[in-house]
């Protein structure tokens, strides 16, 4: 029985698509939905350039607040390509919605993390991120949440590639 479900979204080209299986499933299943994004931690030359430009305390101010906003940022244009997508008939599907998290950290680990913390039984991935090619099968995150995930992983096939196949 699917009663829950986490939705794990790169905000990539193919998002929208995902999106579209995730709240099909949803309706199918009458299930609640849950949406996650995960934020790659700062690298260290980014931190380096923001250290030579503040001083401390900037620094700080910047990692707190500058950091909160971008991630109260991206939850609202999750929240936004939802009703966008929907249009005006969507306001039940949008009470299926009990969350959008955005969070920093490892895509995978954070996708299995919440997948664990939020007891769900189903995840719902896209096969690649930003930066794969349709010559790479399938990207490094959904490949770790296949591999470690604990619940069964509706995988949504990159769609250029599902063209060329069906030829």
């Amino acid at each position: 029985m699917i009663r829950s479900m986490l939705y794990a979204t790169d905000l990539g080209l193919y998002a929208p698509v995902v999106m579209q299986h995730a709240l099909e499933l949803a309706r199918t299943f009458d299930a609640d939905l849950y949406v996650v994004h995960a934020v790659e931690p700062m690298g260290l030359f980014a931190e380096s350039v923001l250290q030579s430009y503040l001083d401390e305390q900037a620094l700080n101010e910047f990692h707190s607040q500058g950091l909160n906003t971008v991630i109260a940022s991206i939850e609202q244009r999750v929240l936004d390509s939802f009703r966008e997508e929907l249009g005006g008939e969507g306001e039940l599907d949008l009470k299926r919605i009990q969350a959008v998290r955005v969070l920093q950290g490892d895509p995978s680990q954070v996708i299995l993390d919440q997948a664990q913390k939020l007891s769900v039984d189903l995840l719902i991935v896209g096969s690649h991120s930003h930066g794969a090619g349709a010559e790479t099968p399938l990207g490094r995150t959904a490949a770790r949440v296949l591999q470690l995930a604990k619940v069964p992983v509706y995988l949504v096939p990159l769609v250029q590639r599902r063209r060329q196949g069906d030829r």
